[in-house]
């Protein structure tokens, strides 16, 4: 266990909390935080020890800062496990990652004992800071309102799943359009083909709420756009 445990710190010292700041996150040990004016965008490191390995992952919050000051802290960066009840958002980085479920990273001896660690600075670029940025945003503006729950987009998924198309992780309604988002690339011409099924679907139904369907990916990129002229 010793060993395990001088790894993974040596790991997280040496390597990860340099490769997060990097990112432009700035903390150190097991609390990180991305420049925002309005709001704490935390990223905080959960660990769980065992006999011959240490575990860990990210927790993500989202706390308004005047929240953060009335609960008395004003000016310290809060601890992402002391913000139960005031942030406004929060959630493990496996759930905004395309799995959706919980994700764990280990640091084990061996010559590639790096890659745990390179592979949750990736999860962290890619997935959770778009996200933090995205929440904080859309609390700022109040812009984009649910269309569908994960329960609701249960029976679309399956069928996107049956293509071996990736499943649609949000779906939102932005300035008249409702905004699939997924782990799609816009080469992914089969995406683009099921997608477009699944567009025209929700078009169909008259929902005079939104004109059309866009398709972005995890970064918020827009991939592709079909309107009711298509169908």
């Amino acid at each position: 266990m010793t060993a395990a445990r001088e790894l993974h710190a040596a790991g997280l010292r040496d390597h990860l909390a340099p490769a997060l700041r990097a990112l432009g996150l700035t903390g150190w040990r097991r609390t990180f935080s991305l420049p925002d004016e309005t709001h704490w965008l935390l990223l905080g490191l959960v660990e769980a020890p065992a006999a011959d390995r240490v575990r860990f992952t990210f927790g993500l919050s989202v706390v308004r800062r005047a929240d953060w000051a009335a609960a008395g802290l004003p000016g310290h960066r809060p601890d992402p496990r002391t913000v139960h009840g005031i942030e406004t958002w929060r959630a493990r980085i496996g759930e905004v990652l395309p799995v959706g479920d919980d994700v764990w990273w280990e640091v084990l001896p061996g010559p590639r004992w790096q890659v745990a660690l390179d592979d949750a600075a990736a999860a962290v670029r890619h997935y959770a800071l778009p996200e933090l940025r995205r929440r904080a945003e859309r609390d700022r503006t109040g812009a984009g309102e649910a269309y569908l729950s994960p329960a609701d987009l249960d029976d679309v998924n399956a069928a996107l799943l049956t293509a071996a198309v990736p499943r649609i992780r949000r779906a939102e309604l932005v300035a008249g359009v409702l905004v699939l988002t997924g782990a799609w690339t816009r080469a992914d011409a089969t995406a683009r083909a099921v997608l477009e099924g699944t567009a025209l679907g929700f078009l169909s139904a008259g929902d005079e709420r939104f004109h059309g369907v866009r398709c972005a990916d995890t970064l918020g990129r827009e991939l592709w756009t079909f309107t009711a002229a298509e169908g």
